[in-house]
């Protein structure tokens, strides 16, 4: 069973808050960002590996990779996983991924989503997608650095 600390949704995957205060609080020695667009694209994982912290290993992987080589990690790695969106949370729990919690820390307002938190805003997709999490047992917290309270997660089925 691989030893996953925490799953985060933030579409600004990896950057400074996530850097510095998630991942000293977690003790995660891998970060792993499961998103189909950055797993190709070598200039984003550049950037993101700067903002890393030192000595902390990242992995960039598409969804399918990661459903499918999850299981090979070792007991050392202490992995924090950083999805863009509900959506791709919901396709790892669904390819067996064995996601215990998700934080929601950041889903930024556009066209057709409400603001339902200081620092998420949903649309029905993203709705249906937590509704499916919940069910199948994933605890869900809104909270964008640990430092913080969380926030009621009964905002996102309003």
């Amino acid at each position: 069973m691989p030893n996953i600390l925490l799953t985060r949704i933030d579409n600004r995957l990896i950057h400074g808050q996530v850097a510095t205060q998630w991942n000293s609080s977690l003790g995660a020695n891998l970060i792993l960002v499961a998103n189909d667009e950055v797993a190709g694209n070598k200039m984003r994982q550049s950037l993101m590996d700067m903002a890393a912290p030192n000595g902390v290993a990242t992995r960039y992987f598409t969804l399918e990779k990661t459903i499918e080589i999850i299981h090979k990690a070792a007991d050392r790695q202490k992995i924090f996983i950083i999805c863009e969106s509900p959506a791709d949370v919901l396709t790892l729990v669904e390819g067996g991924v064995p996601i215990k919690k998700v934080n929601i820390g950041n889903m930024h307002m556009s066209e057709g989503k409400r603001q339902v938190a200081t620092s998420v805003a949903v649309d029905e997709t993203d709705v249906a997608a937590f509704e499916s999490l919940r069910d199948k047992g994933v605890e869900l917290e809104i909270r964008r650095v640990p430092s913080m309270p969380a926030e009621e997660v009964s905002k996102l089925f309003k």
